[in-house]
């Protein structure tokens, strides 16, 4: 069996069976739109770390399969989590159906897909643009979903945070 085979079943079965869900799906009230905004950014940067090191490693005079192995599930799995939230938090709970003539909810939904296909195409390739893609969709989404103010102030507290950074 050569060494591309061995690769692909070691994915395979690195590869979760079932996916557990975040959220329970019930008005809990525990989960805040921010710190899922947090967790998105994370997965974002995660895959793009992931996606470096694969490249690096491939480009490797003598290859290190295992750590690419490892590499290639952590992508995967971070673009599976940050699918998660955008699919079971955001779209099935916290942006509303409305009319077909409701932009609003259009534009919401339709950034909210077009995350879902750049995370799918993040687990299908190591092509940084999907990173780019994904971040300023996310952006847009946020702004679209809070409110051009209250991402504002947001971005505000957030830089003033990162000024003091240890």
């Amino acid at each position: 069996m050569n060494r591309f085979a061995t690769l692909i079943i070691a994915i395979a079965m690195l590869a979760p069976a079932s996916l557990g869900f975040s959220h329970c799906q019930i008005p809990c009230g525990i989960y805040g739109d921010e710190t899922r905004f947090s967790m998105l950014e994370e997965h974002i940067t995660t895959i793009e770390k992931s996606m470096n090191q694969i490249n690096e490693l491939s480009a490797a005079g003598e290859k290190n399969y295992n750590q690419l192995i490892r590499w290639v599930a952590n992508k995967d799995k971070h673009a599976d989590e940050l699918t998660e939230i955008v699919t079971y938090y955001f779209m099935a709970q916290r942006v509303k159906p409305a009319g077909a003539d409701d932009a609003e909810y259009i534009t919401k939904i339709t950034l909210l897909h077009r995350i879902l296909f750049h995370a799918m195409k993040a687990k299908q390739t190591t092509d940084l643009e999907h990173i780019e893609h994904m971040r300023k969709w996310l952006g847009d989404f946020r702004t679209a979903y809070l409110g051009e103010k209250e991402h504002a102030h947001l971005q505000e507290h957030h830089a003033e945070g990162s000024a003091g950074g240890s």
